[in-house]
């Protein structure tokens, strides 16, 4: 099958919308977001279940085939140049996404891919610009699943345009983000950390003493903007 699948709004359209990217070490830049289904993961916080769960959404409600051609046009319409592939994990689609991102770089698009870091790029990582890495912690609750994938994780460190950035509860996870970035000699500049939460109060609480990890130690910090300007919504 050569078709995308892709999360589907209330109104049927596919997810994807423009509006600026909320997170990580492109936040606030103007983007058109493609939302993708299907997850190899589990995240107990995850704000987009509903690209992967179902046993709480029902697939065919959510979900929905899109043709390349379809992907692309739907894209064209909308004003950013700047696309970030997002999921679920779209690199579990990594054969159809070559092609729209193909089309997309001959037309002059920026690419922003965002991943779990647990399935390889393949090919995408001679097309995408950037790579949005977020390795899952302990607490996000992936039990019984490969969450820190070694020889995934060290091929995206080799990428100088790929960006770690960590989903932090408290300071119990700095720990796990230090011995990772050791273990995959990830330099500095290239960890973010950002606050989990998913209301604009969980965000408030948890960043100010983030911030000072991150001015302590060297690394970014990340809030995430359109939780703060637009609540726990989609297509925003």
């Amino acid at each position: 099958m050569d078709d995308l699948l892709v999360s589907r709004m209330a109104d049927g359209r596919p997810e994807i919308f423009a509006s600026i990217q909320g997170e990580g070490v492109s936040a606030g830049l103007p983007s058109t977001f493609l939302r993708l289904a299907i997850c190899n993961l589990r995240c107990a916080w995850c704000d987009t279940a509903y690209t992967w769960d179902w046993d709480r959404y029902d697939r065919a409600d959510q979900t929905m085939p899109l043709s390349i051609d379809s992907a692309f046009d739907a894209i064209a319409a909308l004003s950013p140049r700047n696309v970030v592939i997002t999921g679920g994990e779209p690199l579990i689609q990594h054969r159809q996404l070559e092609r729209l991102v193909q089309e997309l770089k001959v037309r002059g698009y920026r690419i922003e891919v965002e991943t779990n870091g647990t399935v390889s790029p393949g090919d995408l990582r001679e097309l995408v610009d950037q790579f949005n890495v977020s390795p899952k912690l302990a607490h996000s609750g992936n039990e019984g699943l490969i969450r820190i994938d070694p020889p995934v994780l060290r091929e995206f460190a080799s990428l100088d345009f790929a960006f770690f950035k960590f989903v932090v509860q408290d300071a119990a996870d700095l720990a796990e983000v230090e011995a990772l970035r050791e273990q995959f000699s990830l330099p500095p500049d290239r960890v973010v950390l950002m606050p989990e939460g998913r209301t604009a109060a969980e965000l408030t609480a948890r960043s100010p003493w983030l911030a000072e990890v991150c001015t302590e130690r060297g690394y970014r910090f990340s809030t995430r903007l359109h939780i703060l300007i637009w609540g726990d919504k989609r297509g925003v």
